[in-house]
């Protein structure tokens, strides 16, 4: 007699009771996974997954009591065997890359096909990791901007930080002792590297990467 494959168990994490009922009834209607709670934040998801023993967790970034970061360390330390699916509004990279850091197995955004999110369980639940196409994109533009960054010169990122502060080429000709002529030319250099063409936008790229204040 063949044995039949065993269920995915998951819990629900979001403090949105009709997030909760929505994902619930969605999911269930998958063959292979089982619902086996809900939780409405992550200090409650952490004493119900020790009682119900789930396969995965699929929890909301920001809820009260205890947040989905925090909760994702604590389940890390205290039951590292589940896997943890964070499901959120925000595709901030910083959100992403802390809960990345904190040890979360995949990153889904709420505006996803449930299909996609389905996607998303399985692929966690066997052993790999997920990033929905906008948090994908949020991580690849940072580390492009990163990328693009190490590709500027000592030089050229001293320009960039003039250039940053208002000055103009004469003036950044005589803060770093070169001519107007070198000034512009590594001007041209750092707009190209970088792709960004307008000052406000070497302001913006200088501000993030905290080459000013």
């Amino acid at each position: 007699m063949t044995a039949l494959p065993s269920l995915l168990r998951v819990l629900l994490v979001d403090d949105h009771t009709l997030v909760l009922d929505g994902l619930q009834a969605r999911l269930e209607l998958e063959g292979n996974i089982q619902v086996i709670g809900t939780a409405a934040n992550g200090l409650e998801a952490l004493d119900k997954a020790k009682e119900l023993k789930p396969d995965l967790v699929l929890m909301d970034v920001s809820m009260p009591v205890l947040n989905g970061l925090e909760a994702t360390k604590r389940f890390k330390a205290e039951q590292p065997d589940i896997k943890i699916l964070m499901l959120s509004m925000h595709n901030d990279k910083e959100y992403i890359m802390s809960l990345i850091q904190s040890g979360a197995n995949g990153y889904v955004l709420k505006d996803v096909s449930s299909e996609e999110l389905v996607q998303a369980i399985n692929t966690v639940h066997q052993g790999g990791t997920y990033f929905s196409s906008g948090a994908s994109d949020a991580l690849f533009a940072q580390t492009s901007l990163e990328q693009k960054h190490e590709e500027l010169t000592k030089r050229e990122t001293a320009v960039l930080v003039e250039v940053a502060t208002g000055l103009s080429n004469k003036e950044i000709a005589q803060v770093l002792d070169i001519s107007v002529r070198t000034v512009e030319t590594h001007r041209q250099n750092i707009k190209n590297k970088l792709d960004i063409h307008t000052s406000a936008g070497l302001v913006k790229y200088a501000l993030a990467h905290q080459l000013i204040q």
